[in-house]
């Protein structure tokens, strides 16, 4: 192992690919940690010390951007707007028939849809900064702290002051896509991958020691053997897949023959990723919002439905709400997964270049048969995903860990997933140079 990662350092390209990759990764950290105009740098410190943080949607935020939404950072967005953006213009593809032509393309369409992310996450990055700003300005960014630093967060609350805070933000957010696009173009695995991988391990050391201070070293180590066991599980069921067997038949262009191999369809257990979590958790937030914006005044009766939902759908350590979270997992599991993969789309194109299932005829049988194995291999895989996403609320009930539990839910499975693809990238290049691998 030592020796292969020696052979990784002594091969002056990839040498220079990581440190490519690292010098990127440093310039992000230190944006998320430089302070917007007109923020008041010591009391948001003040906030973050003496607060828990922040729940819901926004906490899911504040995770990916690696704690920089609440230090009204000039990278408070992070990289939600590009992961929303992607969503949407994947979601539009089903919707919109050009954008399914246009994917359709070939690597020209594909530089048009990526075009189109672009200019989605910048004017998402506009209302997400616009939101933010106006949060930070109410004072209700950490919630209802009672902490008097919280509700002065802002040096300037002027109408031209909080647009160059908004203009500062969205600019970030355009140069945190430049730097993704940096690495992938000249550095080692996908940027934005990597970025988003940044930004949840930057939390794990800030966790684990608040496990450790307010819990004592006995949690810790309970925590952190728990932690070992979910990777493992982990990597175990994301390396985990279904290999359909596909024969190609034998067939004559000209004087040449082309076809006569065997290959496999790859089905994965967890083919949704994390998205799934992100669209459980962001539709959850919604009646908190609501219910946040119909709070009574002084003096008036709060409605019942508003302490319904301030009751059983504000807290995560409350049953219901952990059931509600476990069945939108599993439903968002199986929708994502039916429109990122077409079973009639696959069939066609395995009967048009002579490609067979044995035992299945080519055509509408062959997507029949892939749609079959394909719901009853999601059901696991969306149990697995609503079970690894219960972990951190299961952590808040018991050991009363905040949200930003490290070992569950969305953290985790984006930590492991580009761990993995991002080591085997690295073990792809060195068989190009060295013949042998980074694993064995």
């Amino acid at each position: 192992m030592f020796s292969a990662i020696a052979r990784v350092f002594r091969t002056p390209d990839l040498r220079r690919k990581i440190a490519f990759t690292l010098a990127i990764i440093a310039l992000y950290r230190f944006g998320a940690h430089v302070p917007a105009p007109f923020v008041d740098f010591p009391n948001v410190q003040e906030c973050l010390r003496q607060s828990s943080g922040t729940e819901g949607l926004l906490s899911l935020v504040n995770l990916f951007s690696g704690g920089a939404l609440l230090q009204l950072s000039i990278f408070a967005l992070g990289v939600m707007p590009y992961i929303t953006a992607t969503i949407i213009v994947q979601l539009l593809r089903v919707v919109i028939p050009h954008f399914e032509t246009l994917y359709k393309e070939g690597q020209a369409g594909q530089a048009k849809l990526t075009q189109y992310t672009r200019y989605l996450t910048i004017a998402l990055a506009l209302l997400q900064s616009t939101t933010l700003v106006t949060v930070a300005r109410s004072g209700q960014l950490f919630g209802t702290t009672g902490i008097p630093e919280c509700d002065q967060l802002l040096t300037n609350d002027v109408w031209w002051a909080q647009l160059l805070m908004i203009i500062t933000m969205t600019a970030g957010t355009g140069l945190i896509m430049w730097f993704a696009e940096l690495v992938t173009e000249r550095g080692i695995g996908n940027g934005m991958s990597l970025l988003i991988f940044t930004s949840i391990a930057a939390q794990f050391p800030v966790s684990m020691w608040a496990i450790w201070q307010s819990k004592g070293f006995e949690v810790f180590l309970l925590v952190l053997a728990v932690g070992i066991v979910v990777v493992a599980l982990v990597v175990f069921v994301e390396q985990s897949q279904r290999r359909i067997p596909v024969q190609y038949a034998k067939r004559m262009v000209g004087r040449r023959t082309y076809g006569g191999t065997n290959t496999y369809i790859p089905i994965k257990v967890n083919m949704a990723g994390v998205v799934p979590v992100i669209f459980a958790s962001s539709l959850l937030y919604i009646p908190a919002l609501i219910a946040q914006f119909n709070q009574p005044q002084a003096g008036q009766d709060t409605p019942g439905w508003v302490i319904w939902i301030t009751t059983y759908l504000t807290k995560g350590d409350h049953p219901l709400y952990m059931l509600l979270y476990f069945l939108l997992i599993v439903g968002f599991t199986y929708f994502y997964v039916a429109i990122t993969f077409n079973p009639v789309e696959v069939a066609d194109n395995m009967k048009k270049y002579g490609g067979f299932i044995p035992g299945i005829r080519a055509g509408r049988p062959t997507a029949e048969y892939l749609d079959y194995v394909l719901t009853r291999i999601t059901l696991p895989g969306s149990i697995y995903l609503g079970l690894i996403a219960l972990l951190p609320l299961i952590a808040l009930a018991t050991v009363g860990a905040n949200q930003n539990f490290p070992f569950g839910g969305a953290s985790i499975l984006i930590i492991v997933g580009v761990g993995l693809e991002t080591v085997k990238q690295i073990d792809a290049q060195l068989q190009q140079r060295h013949y042998e691998g980074l694993l064995r």
